[in-house]
Formats: structure tokens, sequence, C-alpha cells
């Protein structure tokens, strides 16, 4: 059954991604329907990834949404999967640039209510609470949410109907048989949807690569007990804050190993408290705070604790360097990574790890013992999805480009009739006619600096970088009206060597340099403060490089009295 409206002879069904599609995170995705010069449009997910080495000072990166803004008349909603950062992050930031309603379901609500009062927009935002399951109209979409299993409570597909066929968007999935928090995977409404008949699927890439199945919660939590029974001493616990399931296995294997749970970080009290309030998470011994720590014998304590990717600012990395308030691990302590490396954080997390052995902490990783599950589908799984929703076109997603590339071949030996590989800002038409790239729209990314959002082009963020490579020299001097020089010219070095190679100092060498380069100039140039600032700044960045291999950022001020 496809949308009550009927279709016009010019409509058409299309989906951009602007974000999530070449990379993990940042999921953005668009579906429009109608004429070319008259579309309406879906937003499903906002979300972020997150700052690193190449981004100095950047916490949050997010989607350009100027595409979106260009049509903010024709946005009828944003349609959210689920609660995970990569999917709801962008929602406070971005929303004032796009003013439509917000569609979520009670947990992922929490979270995003959550991030609007911080933001002082949640009386702006129309936020609407949709139960699991539901089915609600948006101008020519008809959208039923579909349950699925995720490492978050409420993950859901989305069956949107148009007048031009079915899309199943799954968003983040993977099939857990036993995933302990949340309802189970909804397989019958699945198979039902795709006996319906489905134009296309739009479905996660991340594990694409790995053989079978990704293994079940319930199988993580029996063997939790088992290690931390083993565990003499302190134990403490760092996972994603926002897998629900794990915290419950956590909590229930602490209960088994007569310990009780202190939480320790700001993100495991707000997953915590969304989490009861949407009805999870009951039934439990009490979490504790860290202030009860020092009443509780080392034995008998379990930290559950954020800092799983090693995050300098997360509690665990506090804990490691000492710069806790109340928390403290010795030696004979143990701490149990129940998560996986997120690529790009391998160094990160290495080195907590070995700061934490250097100290005769026992560390527990994936790799030495069964303490965690993906959350998203291998392929088998991924083979089962396609059995059971036979969709005629697939449209990889969330992946990295070899993801979405071994995904179409995938997609292919499970005879589906056409497949589409793409990157964010390509708009592919899923109907009518064969599946195709049309068009191509803005798709690039903005940056959270501090509170301020920045294109990512800007060059603030770039000139970060190149001071953390070469340094920076600020030279200032003072001419007077005649041109002469007054006072000893100022010249202050950050980040470079004190000598070179010869053990002269990079001062002099600097001061030498803006000396020869005055000598040169001939009086009547010496009356333009731009041209006599650019001598001296090729000056001493040549005389700089000469003697050092690097090219250092200089900035001169010339002052006239």
């Amino acid at each position: 059954m496809t949308s009550k409206v009927s279709a016009k002879a010019t409509d058409e069904l299309v989906f951009l991604p602007l974000g999530g599609s070449g990379e993990i995170g940042m999921n953005l995705n668009v579906y429009g329907y109608g004429p070319a010069d008259d579309r309406q449009w879906i937003v499903v997910d906002l979300g972020v990834t997150f700052g690193d080495e190449r981004t100095p000072g950047v916490d949050l990166i997010m989607p350009d949404p100027t595409f979106l803004e260009d049509r903010r008349d024709e946005i009828i909603a944003i349609v959210l999967t689920h609660a995970h950062e990569d999917h709801i992050g962008a929602v406070a930031h971005l929303w004032p640039r796009l003013r439509c309603p917000v569609y979520a379901t009670p947990f992922t609500a929490n979270l995003v209510k959550a991030k609007l009062i911080e933001a002082g927009i949640e009386h702006q935002v129309p936020l609407n609470i949709v139960p699991l399951g539901s089915r609600f109209s948006l101008g020519p979409f008809d959208i039923e949410l579909v349950t699925l299993t995720h490492s978050i409570p409420e993950p859901n597909a989305l069956a949107i109907r148009t007048p031009l066929g079915l899309v199943l968007h799954t968003g983040d999935w993977k099939i857990d048989p036993e995933p302990l928090v949340g309802d189970d995977m909804d397989v019958k409404r699945l198979k039902e949807i795709g006996d319906e008949g489905v134009r296309a699927i739009v479905c996660d890439s991340t594990n694409v690569f790995s053989p079978g199945t990704s293994g079940s919660e319930a199988d993580v939590a029996k063997s939790l007990i088992e290690v931390i029974r083993q565990c003499e001493q302190r134990v403490a616990v760092t996972t994603f804050a926002s897998n629900v399931a794990r915290l419950e296995s956590i909590a229930k294997a602490a209960e088994a190993c007569d310990r009780h749970v202190v939480l320790v970080g700001r993100a495991m009290f707000r997953i915590v408290s969304a989490a009861r309030d949407a009805g999870y998470l009951t039934g439990l011994p009490p979490f504790l705070t860290e202030h009860d720590i020092g009443y509780l014998p080392r034995d008998k304590v379990l930290l559950l604790c954020t800092g799983s990717q090693g995050e300098p600012r997360a509690a665990l990395a506090r804990i490691v360097e000492d710069t806790h308030p109340n928390i403290a691990l010795s030696e004979g302590d143990t701490v149990i990574f129940s998560s996986r490396i997120i690529p790009g954080n391998e160094s990160s997390i290495f080195d907590l790890q070995n700061r934490l052995a250097e100290r005769g902490i026992r560390v527990i990783t994936e790799k030495d013992h069964f303490v965690h599950v993906s959350g998203h589908p291998c392929r088998d799984e991924l083979a089962r999805m396609y059995q059971w929703i036979r969709p005629e076109v697939a449209v990889p997603v969330h992946g990295e480009a070899r993801h979405l590339a071994e995904h179409a071949v995938l997609a292919r030996e499970l005879q589906v009739p056409e497949t589409i590989v793409i990157r964010n800002g390509l708009m592919v038409r899923l109907a009518p006619g064969p599946a195709q790239i049309i068009d191509e729209a803005p798709a690039g990314r903005i940056y959270l600096d501090g509170d301020v959002l920045i294109d990512a082009d800007e060059g603030a963020v770039q000139e970060r970088r190149k001071l953390s490579y070469s340094g920076s020299v600020f030279v200032s001097l003072v001419l007077d009206k005649d041109g002469k020089v007054r006072g000893d010219p100022q010249v202050v070095l950050m980040g470079l060597p004190e000598e070179d190679s010869r053990g002269v100092s990079f001062d002099d060498r600097a001061l030498d340099a803006i000396d020869e380069a005055l000598e040169r100039l001939p009086p009547k140039r010496r009356g333009d403060d731009d041209a006599v600032a650019e001598l001296l700044r090729r000056a001493v960045r040549g005389a700089l490089r000469r003697e050092w291999g690097k090219k250092a950022q200089v900035a001169v001020v010339v002052t006239r009295i």
C-alpha cells in the first residue's frame, strides 16, 4: 500500500544524503517528493561527528544545511530514527536554520529535549513524541515506524510510503534475539512490508565486511558476570553511555558479583535519567554517586565510567590522570573496556590503556574477553534483511566509500535488481524509472568552534592547524612619521626551538632579518605601513625557514607615531 495521494506525471521521489554517506557518523538524509521545481522534503536524522587533531579547538562537526536552508519553506519535518549522537546531535544547533517540527519516540525525545533546554530553545521547537510502531502522514509521505534492535533503546526503521512507491530507511540496526532492553525486532512487520512491495531500501553498511552475525547483548551480560567475578579489587567498566542495554547488563553483573554500581560522568547520569523517564532500567539496585564511594570496600565497588574512546575530558581519563576530585584507581584494580574502538580514536585509547598498565591496573578489552558486541548488522544479518524486504533498489549508506561499494556487491549477490553507490551531496531519483543520480547539492561541513558555528572553509581552524605544525612569530615595530625606527623591534616566538643547529637563538635570527630588511627599504617606501609589514613578514619567515626548515606563521604590526 502506498500513499493515498495520487502521483502526477511530473512527480519524482528523490533521496539526498548530506551526511553519513562516504563516512560513518554525522547522518543527515533527505527525501523529496514532487516535480523538480516544487518538491516537499522530510529530513531523516540530524547528527554530528567529533573533532580530532585535524580540527583543533572544534568539539562537534555537523553537515552543512545550506541546501535545506534554501528550501526551508518546503521542509515538512525532521524525523529521528534513534538517539545516538551521530543521528540527533545537531538538532539543537541546526534547528534554528530549518524551523520545522521534529518527530521522535519517547526515549529519543527525552534526550533531544535535554539538548533543546540546554540551547534555550525548548519552547520554540515543535517536538512531537510518537509511539513505537506508529504511523503518521507528513504531506505526500506516509511514515510508519518499525521497531528494530540496536545498541540503544527505540531504534526505528522508517517505512516511507509515497504515490511512487515505498522506501525502507533502516537507520542503525542489528538482529539481536535477546536485546535485554526494549522491544524485540518486529520481523513480522518487516516481512509484511516486503510482501507489500518495496521500491528501495536505504540501509546501514557499517559491518558489511564482517562475516556472520553481530552477537546478542544477552551473551555479553553472561560473560560480564564471569569476568567481573574474577576481579579482586576495585573494578571500573567504561562503555558508550547511550548503550542502555549494556548499562543494564553491567548493573546486573555487578549485582551478581555483590558489587554496587557508581555512575561516573555526566553522560551516564543523563542517559540513565532519560531511560528511566521512558520506562527502562527498572528493577535494578539504585545507582550510587561518586560521593558514596568512600563508604564502600574496594571489592564491593563497580565504577561505570564515561571515556571508552579515550576522550581527554571524560571520567576515565581524569581518573587516570589523578585529576578526578573523588575517585582514584590503584595497583591491582581492573578496568574493562566494554566497547569497540571507533576508527580515529586508536592512539588516544591505547595511550589511556598503556598508562593504566604502567600503574599496575589490569586492562580488559574485547580482544581479551567477550565484553562487547556491535550494534550494526554483519553480512548474515544484512542477507536476512534483504530476504525479508526484497527491494527493487539497494542504496547503501552509513559507511565509508569502501563499505558502500562492498554493500552494493553484496546486494547484487542477493539478487537485488538495482544498486546505486552514492556519497554525500548526490541526489538519487528512486522513482519513476530506474534509480539514477540526477543532481548534486552542497554537502560540506560546519564546525562548532566554542559556541559559534563556522563554515569548514573559514580560515580559523586551518590557521590553528598550521600553528600546531610550525609555530608562530609576532613582530611589533614602531616608526615615526619620517619612517625611522623608534626603540627596538619586539619579537615573540611561540612553538619554535630556542636555538638553531648552530646555537644561534631564533630571536636573534628574527631581529637580524628585520634589521637587514629595513636597511634595504628606501625611505620613500617606509610611509606605507602595509608594505613595511609585508616586507618584514617575508624576511623573518624566510630567515627562520633557512635555519629551521619550517615555515612559521609570522604576523607583523607596524605602529606609526
